[in-house]
């Protein structure tokens, strides 16, 4: 007798096409799952989060409400969320995604070292926040480095169409709309993005879904032609309108099924203590952060 499916809700990061590919080529059905998409978690990350605090993200919401989703976020993000108490890190793999800081193309702002004292808008403890310093301080002092929280990255994009900021960090597939659009690109780079699962998710569902993006990979990487179109799963119905063309989009986020190193977590809690983003940490042992299958 054939084992029911396991019920699993995910919010896609959407900054790759992974989870579009394994629910439309039944990888997730073959790993076990019945998959839903929490697309009011997903399109609530696209969104401003300009007066939200930090547990009071869209991405925050269903860890302080009880409900079981899994998610991702860089790598940052994922282990400080982990370190206050939501969820736990998926080791076992992570991601490699695209990055950069986009302006206007009429904008001054030519190189990197123009961005002192300019805030760049992010999302709050989150991808786009965590890489601003993490790059900027390479050209520029901290204390010239200055972020201004605008949230999810539908409302970061538009923010700077409109003007209401110079410059602005994008992740995929923000970053080839941005190209598209026109807008010019002054720094970029990639960084590792990691999962983060309820406490006592079941051990089936980890894996099954860890499989399934593995299989996705290895779909995307022999036929990424094929997958573009599904980018438009990822644009926020405000930009639906705009007539993408997804043939010309990047892979965005790539799915690498490789523990992630320990000593990493330990430089990510250097990193932040010394950014000071680090308030809302409580246990910093990335050990005791990672998931275990319940017993």
């Amino acid at each position: 007798m054939s084992q029911a499916p396991i019920p699993v809700r995910i919010a896609p990061k959407g900054m790759g096409l992974n989870d579009f590919v394994a629910y439309q080529e039944g990888f997730f059905r073959d790993a076990g799952l019945d998959v839903a998409f929490d697309w009011k978690t997903f399109r609530g990350t696209q969104a401003s989060w300009r007066n939200l605090a930090y547990f009071e993200r869209p991405q925050d919401k269903p860890y302080a409400e009880g409900e079981d989703v899994i998610q991702g976020a860089c790598e940052w993000g994922t282990i400080c969320n982990a370190s206050a108490g939501m969820g736990r890190v998926v080791g076992e793999a992570y991601g490699v995604s695209p990055w950069a800081i986009f302006v206007r193309p009429d904008s001054s702002i030519r190189a990197p070292e123009d961005l002192a004292d300019v805030p760049v808008a992010v999302g709050m403890r989150a991808g786009s926040h965590f890489n601003v310093p993490y790059r900027l301080e390479k050209v520029l002092p901290l204390d010239k480095i200055k972020t201004v929280n605008v949230g999810g990255f539908g409302a970061r994009l538009q923010a700077l169409l409109d003007g209401e900021v110079e410059a602005t960090s994008l992740l995929p597939p923000q970053i080839d709309m941005a190209e598209q659009l026109g807008m010019r690109r002054i720094i970029s780079d990639e960084f590792r993005t990691l999962w983060w699962v309820p406490t006592l998710a079941p051990e089936g569902a980890v894996t099954g879904y860890m499989d399934a993006l593995e299989k996705a990979e290895q779909a995307l990487q022999a036929d990424l032609p094929k997958y573009l179109p599904l980018w438009e799963n990822a644009v926020p119905p405000e930009f639906q309108d705009r007539h993408w063309d997804y043939s010309k989009f990047t892979r965005g986020e790539r799915f690498v099924r490789e523990p992630f190193p320990k000593e990493s977590a330990d430089e990510i809690f250097a990193q932040v203590q010394r950014w000071n983003l680090d308030d809302y940490l409580q246990d910093t042992d990335y050990d005791r952060l990672v998931y275990r299958a319940p017993a």
